[in-house]
């Protein structure tokens, strides 16, 4: 069952903690990066890449939005006939510009 993102986030726990490696002083001295745990499960998701904590928590959203499904489109009949008759066209153009076969 699919939960929404408040009802998700009521069964996180949300932890901010300093993001350590490479990326100088800035980084070692804020507490940047975003960890969420889901607490039923136990899984951990992490975001350290930038220095803005804001932007690891909106990168962390990113990741739990689900986008809409994907409509298949259908090609019209007519559209299809003309596309094949197109592809035939230029078949015939590019076989008359073959050299001759020493059979023939």
């Amino acid at each position: 069952q699919a939960l929404d993102d408040a009802a998700l986030l009521s069964q996180c726990r949300v932890e901010t903690f300093r993001a350590g490696g490479p990326g100088g002083q800035h980084q070692n001295t804020t507490d940047s990066a975003v960890r969420l745990t889901h607490l039923p499960t136990g899984i951990q998701v992490v975001a350290r890449e930038h220095r803005s904590q804001s932007r690891n928590r909106a990168r962390l959203e990113e990741h739990t939005t689900v986008p809409p499904p994907r409509r298949a489109t259908r090609i019209r009949p007519r559209e299809k006939e003309r596309r094949l008759e197109e592809k035939r066209r230029r078949s015939r153009t590019k076989r008359l510009r073959r050299p001759p076969d020493p059979d023939d």
